[in-house]
């Protein structure tokens, strides 16, 4: 703030005040929110005898023009509004001086400043074809014609009228109106001497004449819930992940190991920051050898006792645990271990708060104006109309933010089988069909495919995953044979039925052999992951050792086993926190992962620590055997061994590597002993080794053996092994 200068001589001409006064209908709509174009009645103007300067400035006592080093008061029209026609004979380089009743303050004005936003931008916006549209909408601080300040834009093609308000308005819009910039729907202000920090939304007037208050749907930043104001910010971490980012994309991830920890990053050691998590997480993750993390929800949500999944700011990170920059310090960390990060991405529906994307001018704009597609059943939340081209930009370019500004390395993306058909959990005549007659969704094809191919595009190295429960086909197929594009598609089969087998008492799994079989019916059809995720250990469904029969020993030996089976399956894996060490309680948001189960003054201790030992020697071994990941996505890659063996619950087959090397995984989910067992192996390996056993003493087990390397090729020419109990067992030709 400047004080008055009394030294400052006033202007020696003639001051034009009459007949300057804004009145009529421009007026009205400039005071009541409802004007397109305020630059064109504020700032400076040419006019006969001079030049015409209106300032805006509620709750001043007085407004001065100051050029030149003169000083020229300009006349109240009431209303906050203040001109006069000063003699230049063109618009000088000036400054305003307004008086409130607690002093000066000399600042620029911010309608004397031509738009800040090229013509290439706007383009690119009404084309649905900006794929950095961050750095075009939303409040970016700059320097625009030699002075500092803030950009800010909004798209909002259906409002009368745009106007931005924040701590410095005392959230009141009146001082700065926006323009609009024509036919794109964009409304612009440059507001000098604005900058990191301020909190601010927009104040939108409706077609209807309706004013309500919106947060910016390109904040990078917000405000910790429940309060909802954007807040201005710009990035300056230096990135020192260089070697990982030049190196993540040198082998195809279906062709190289992938183990993925899936981690809710507020509940994994409560209270702590993204800056504390990046001490503590890299390191565990490593320690337990898997080769990523994938991360539920980052971006902004407004419950805090939520898990993420109801965006409404898709461009910041929850503010929760720190600051964007913040955030890209735990990245980094993640990266210089050796851990790539996937990131759950919501883009199949929005929540309905009135102060974020829902409605967001007064009318559907994010989400579809029919209501047969507007409301997802469901969640009693708002679908994308992924057929318009703004929408669909705004969350392809969302899409290419994270992984370009954050350097994440994975999309996971959530509930795609709700995006593809239009009668998703809708019964007949509250859906619409397309234009061919079906119930697929084309324009979420479409959004979709371009996410992918743009992604792709931009990002080497990085991978789509698609959360998608249904036989849609192609969805990992890429986008120029027809497909949906993504790299990777959660096996939701193969959990389901797996689980299903795993939760029955042993005397009954020979009824529901096929349970476990019957994915490698389709395994080929698409590139899968494995996932035993966050949904499988909560609302009643139980953690995983807690879904096993039996005995709190034989729990543990079918959570072995079904580990052990799970990380030798074609496919990759995903295993959810706290599973990794057989917690038996439900994992709950509040509480996060039960760490005192590890504790050395807990009695059962170590039969947690033998579990996570278990998770960190499959990771091992599965990184160090190209056999179990590197033919992945390749029928001659797989063998059955035996699949038929119902009645005794035993499921053996080889995994094949490039240079043909075997594995021979072999699970007995019987809680007996099976003596000189005999099965089918590869002919060309004379003898065999235990690489890893579930049921070692180590790991909490029995300690029985498969048997001596040396004595397992016997003159039938098939293996003769004894199979421990709720195990299951690794072999790979002795050395």
């Amino acid at each position: 703030m400047a004080l008055r200068d009394t030294s400052l001589p006033e202007t020696s001409g003639p001051v034009r005040t009459s007949g300057t006064a804004l009145v009529g209908e421009e007026r009205d709509r400039l005071l009541g929110g409802a004007h397109h174009d305020p630059h064109a009645l504020l700032g400076a103007h040419p006019v006969p005898g001079g030049v015409l300067f209106r300032a805006l400035r509620p709750n001043a006592r007085e407004v001065s023009v100051l050029a030149d080093g003169v000083r020229s008061p300009l006349a109240s029209e009431g209303d906050g509004l203040f001109s006069a026609v000063l003699p230049y004979p063109e618009i000088p380089a000036y400054e305003l001086v307004v008086a409130y009743d607690d002093g000066e303050r000399t600042v620029h004005d911010p309608y004397r400043f031509a738009p800040a936003l090229g013509e290439l931008d706007l383009h690119l916006i009404r084309e649905g074809r900006h794929e950095e549209l961050w750095k075009a909408l939303g409040a970016e601080p700059m320097i625009h014609e030699g002075v500092a300040g803030t950009r800010f834009t909004v798209w909002a093609p259906n409002a009368q009228g745009v106007r931005l308000a924040g701590e410095f308005t005392f959230w009141d819009g009146t001082q700065y109106p926006m323009r609009s910039l024509g036919a794109a729907g964009v409304w612009e202000v440059f507001l000098p001497g604005i900058g990191e920090g301020a909190k601010y939304k927009f104040e939108i007037t409706s077609r209807y004449g309706h004013r309500f208050l919106k947060a910016d749907p390109m904040a990078r930043l917000t405000e910790v819930p429940p309060d909802t104001a954007s807040v201005v910010t710009s990035s300056r971490y230096a990135w020192d992940d260089a070697e990982w980012m030049a190196h993540r994309g040198d082998t195809p991830v279906h062709e190289a190991p992938m183990s993925v920890y899936e981690v809710h990053l507020p509940s994994w050691r409560p209270g702590l920051t993204y800056r504390e998590l990046a001490e503590e997480l890299p390191a565990y993750v490593r320690d337990l050898g898997f080769t990523h993390v994938e991360l539920m929800p980052v971006a902004g949500h407004p419950f805090s006792g939520s898990w993420g999944y109801q965006v409404t700011s898709y461009y910041a990170p929850t503010p929760r645990l720190g600051s964007p920059d913040d955030f890209k310090f735990l990245v980094d960390a993640l990266h210089r271990a050796g851990i790539g990060v996937i990131m759950d991405w919501v883009p199949a529906h929005f929540p309905k708060d009135d102060w974020a994307l829902a409605r967001f001018d007064g009318d559907p704009l994010y989400e579809p104006g029919d209501s047969r597609r507007a409301e997802h059943p469901d969640w009693g939340t708002y679908e994308f109309d992924f057929g318009r081209t703004e929408v669909r930009n705004f969350l392809v370019a969302n899409a290419v933010y994270w992984c370009e500004e954050f350097h994440i390395d994975g999309l996971r993306v959530d509930a795609v089988a709700s995006m593809l058909y239009l009668d998703y959990s809708r019964d007949s005549g509250q859906w619409a069909p397309n234009v061919f007659g079906g119930r697929e969704d084309l324009d979420a094809v479409a959004f979709l495919q371009e996410m992918n191919a743009t992604v792709y595009r931009r990002c080497p190295g990085v991978v789509t995953i698609a959360e998608e429960s249904t036989a849609w086909e192609g969805v990992t197929r890429p986008t120029d044979s027809g497909g949906l594009g993504f790299g990777l598609k959660w096996n939701m089969g193969w959990m389901h039925d797996s689980l299903e087998y795993v939760q029955k008492e042993p005397v009954h799994r020979k009824y529901h052999h096929h349970d476990m079989t019957f994915s490698m019916v389709y395994a080929y059809s698409e590139n899968y992951v494995l996932p035993i995720s966050h949904d499988e250990v909560v609302h009643g469904k139980q953690a995983l050792v807690s879904k096993m029969p039996g005995d709190w020993w034989q729990r543990r030996a079918n959570h072995r086993a079904y580990l052990g089976f799970m990380w030798a399956h074609p496919g990759k894996q995903l295993l959810f926190m706290g599973q990794e060490f057989a917690q038996g309680a439900e994992w709950s948001e509040k509480h996060g992962p039960e760490w005192w189960l590890l504790a050395d003054d807990y009695h059962s201790a170590a039969d947690h620590r033998g579990m996570r030992d278990l998770v960190r020697d499959l990771n091992t071994v599965y990184r160090d055997a190209p056999a179990l990941w590197q033919r992945d996505t390749d029928p001659g890659g797989f063998q059955w061994s035996m699949c038929d063996a119902a009645d005794d619950n035993v499921f053996a087959f080889v995994r094949y590597a490039e240079d043909g090397t075997p594995l021979l995984a072999v699970s007995n989910f019987s809680p007996v002993v099976r003596e000189d067992y005999r099965l089918w192996a590869p002919e060309q390996v004379p003898a065999w080794q235990e690489a890893l056993n579930t049921d070692a003493v180590r790991y909490g087990g029995s300690g029985v053996q498969a048997g001596d390397a040396g004595k397992l090729c016997p003159e039938d020419g098939r293996l003769r092994l004894t199979l421990p109990p709720l195990a299951t067992v690794w072999l790979t030709p002795a050395r």
